[in-house]
């Protein structure tokens, strides 16, 4: 992998001198304050700004602004005209803009396309903020209020909508966002490298159009460039392709945006390319035919070192929203506010998340030093702190500091996962550091406890007896979420989880440390219900083991085909593109559209909810499993209806026990677990 320029050694623009801003501006007032006759450049965000790096729009506009470049802040602008967007004047370099920290649809509407009445990233929850398909939106209303200003599109929206891409809520493939949005130049993942770059190129008169040396960028082109040996998409798995000649320059051609709308085995094919060509030390460039134009796309960016990433999350945040917002209070950042970032990325590769479409599967890592003045911080600076870490951690809890053993084996791998089907070989499993962090952390002065709230990856823990044990003694309060997602061996594989027999032995493990160290714990399991490759006996399974452990399920999640997943194309296609994909002799994949059906399969995960008795008791006579309908306890539902519920209205003779008389277990949920915020595992 080549070595780049490190991301804080460029010479600094000339508005370095006039300093740092206490918040980017967001009017033409705060911009006069700070001396400011123009900004460079313009961010224009979904989401409200605060100044903290678990926010997109903070740490580009701080990372830019550690480079001297004068950087606004559009937020949430109305989008039913350009004047929002033209608040802060033109901006000299260029408009960047994105849809906030969720793709807009997923923030937007559920699983079952309805849509939310609020809105985590908005002041007071408010929902309707923000456009669908925001980034679109906001691309046209900026060129509206200065056409000849270029636009820089990325965030989550952008990464995910980089390729023509299937659209759930629209049920029909869309092309890249960047031709929809009719943007200049696409930066997708982690992009601090890219933008940097970009904003310094820019600001010497660099045409975008010549920017296709950067990693992770997307572009529009006429023709493929020559001098490029095409390889196709069909030939990778058949052995066809060869090997790359010294010098040679290769670049694959996915299958184009016009045959992947027709043909649903070719969007299954450009997703496993896509999937395949995504290590930063192996990845080639990929083109897409839109039209009469070529999508071009450079290779992912190369990680962040650690040094890189303690310069991103130690840049002069605020750490607190901007003021003009008041007292409003903003769920997400009452969320994070007193949480910590240690790490990104992850190589768990389940084929439902969009982690790793984005953050990549390369662990980058903080120094610990660089964790420990961030917690110093929020003892010091963060109103409303009472001495408790909310939550330390990233994508996943315990993947801190972890990587392949042998780089020159990373720098050619094309695994989707570094632990499925097994953890590889290669990987280094060692919590040690972690452990060592946790410690460090809870010994600072005015810390009370460092809690560790969810994300763990239990495959990887049950290889640390003394992990768990830290984790259980000293991290966990009453409750630890976990995602298991399913039981079953035919979903399991479909989503590249490990089987229930790893959450058994993690369970048996945090039970055995609770009870050495006095705790009364439990664990929350999260489940998928209608995730490609699961039937309806799958769920009903998955029910019976649900009972069978006392486990009532308050919330659970319904798949949601997030742009760009592996398991969105297998709804998409009918095909695993985890396997070969080839012309007539691909993987069947079952999927679950209907919607009767998806509400069957939630259904089997509320088997103790009344409302869903009707259902459940209809579908489990059609499936001859009758025998699971009753009043015993080895039943999965009652043969009675309570009054009022699942739209008998109380009518009907009653057979069985009174209501109040059946009894369940409810050990492993006492309290309403926290929504997920999105398509992450």
């Amino acid at each position: 992998m080549e070595t780049l320029k490190p991301l804080f050694s460029y010479r600094k623009h000339w508005a370095a001198k006039l300093g740092t801003a206490p918040f980017l501006p967001m009017s033409r007032d705060e911009m006069d304050l700070l001396g400011w006759d123009s900004c460079d450049v313009v961010l224009v965000t979904g989401d409200a700004y605060i100044d903290h790096p678990s926010f997109g729009m903070a740490v580009i506009g701080r990372l830019l602004e550690a480079q001297g470049f004068r950087v606004g802040i559009i937020s949430q602008p109305d989008w039913q005209s350009a004047e929002p967007f033209a608040a802060l004047g033109r901006p000299n370099l260029f408009y960047g803009v994105t849809g906030g920290n969720m793709d807009s649809m997923v923030n937007r509407y559920t699983s079952d396309k309805r849509r939310r009445h609020n809105d985590s990233y908005t002041p007071g929850g408010e929902g309707g903020k923000r456009p669908d398909r925001s980034v679109v939106v906001y691309a046209q209303r900026c060129r509206e209020a200065f056409k000849d200003v270029p636009i820089v599109l990325g965030g989550i929206e952008g990464s995910l909508r980089r390729i023509a891409h299937y659209d759930y809520w629209s049920d029909k493939v869309r092309r890249s966002v960047l031709a929809d949005a009719k943007g200049n130049i696409l930066l997708y993942g982690n992009a601090e490298r890219a933008v940097v770059e970009v904003a310094h190129r820019m600001a010497r008169r660099e045409k975008l159009s010549s920017m296709d040396d950067i990693r992770g960028v997307v572009l529009l082109k006429r023709a493929v460039p020559e001098g490029w040996t095409e390889v196709h998409a069909d030939d990778l798995d058949s052995g066809e392709e060869g090997g790359r000649r010294s010098g040679e320059k290769t670049v694959i051609r996915l299958p184009s945006f016009e045959t992947v709308v027709e043909d649903g085995e070719a969007y299954a094919r450009a997703s496993r390319v896509l999937h395949r060509e995504s290590n930063p030390g192996n990845a080639r460039p990929l083109v897409q035919r839109h039209g009469d134009r070529e999508l071009w796309l450079t290779p992912p960016p190369i990680p962040l070192t650690m040094e890189e990433m303690d310069g991103v999350y130690e840049l002069p945040y605020a750490r607190a929203p901007h003021p003009s917002y008041g007292d409003a209070k903003i769920p997400a950042w009452e969320m994070i506010r007193f949480s910590v970032t240690i790490m990104r990325g992850c190589f768990g590769g389940c084929s439902f998340c969009s982690i790793t479409e984005h953050e990549g599967r390369i662990i980058q890592s903080r120094s610990e030093g660089s964790i420990l003045r961030e917690i110093e911080t929020i003892r010091d600076r963060t109103e409303g702190f009472t001495g408790i870490i909310s939550d330390i951690g990233g994508p996943t809890a315990n993947m801190y500091r972890m990587a392949c053993k042998d780089k020159e084996t990373e720098a050619v791998c094309r695994r989707p996962s570094c632990v499925y089907p097994d953890i590889c070989k290669n990987l280094n499993t060692s919590h040690d550091d972690l452990i060592q962090l946790y410690r460090k952390a809870r010994e600072l002065s005015g810390v009370k406890k460092v809690m560790v709230a969810s994300g763990v990856r239990y495959d990887l823990a049950i290889k640390s007896p003394s992990y768990i044990k830290e984790l259980v003694t000293h991290h966990v309060g009453g409750y630890l979420k976990i995602a298991p997602e399913h039981t079953e061996e035919g979903p399991l594989r479909k989503m590249m989880k490990p089987g229930i027999g790893a959450y058994d032995e993690f369970k048996r493990m945090f039970d055995q440390a609770a009870e050495q160290a006095g705790k009364k714990y439990y664990l929350i399991p999260y489940f998928i219900a209608a995730h490609p490759g699961t039937t309806d006996e799958d769920m009903m399974n998955l029910a019976i083991w649900l009972k069978k452990n006392s486990y009532r399920a308050d919330q659970v999640q319904t798949f949601l085909p997030s742009p760009m997943a592996i398991a969105t194309a297998m709804y998409r296609s009918g095909v695993n593109p985890l396997r070969p994909v080839r012309r007539g002799a691909s993987e069947a994949v079952g999927t679950v559209k209907n919607l009767k059906q998806r509400r069957l399969h939630k259904a089997f995960l509320r088997y103790h909810d009344a409302d869903n008795w009707p259902l459940l008791r209809e579908a489990l006579k059609k499936m001859g499993r009758a025998d699971l309908i009753g009043p015993g306890k080895q039943h999965l539902v009652p043969n009675w209806q309570p009054p009022g519920k699942g739209g008998s209205g109380g009518k009907g003779r009653r057979t069985g026990p009174k209501p109040g008389q059946q009894k369940f277990l409810t050990k492993g949920i006492r309290e309403k677990p926290p929504r997920r915020s999105g398509p992450a595992a």
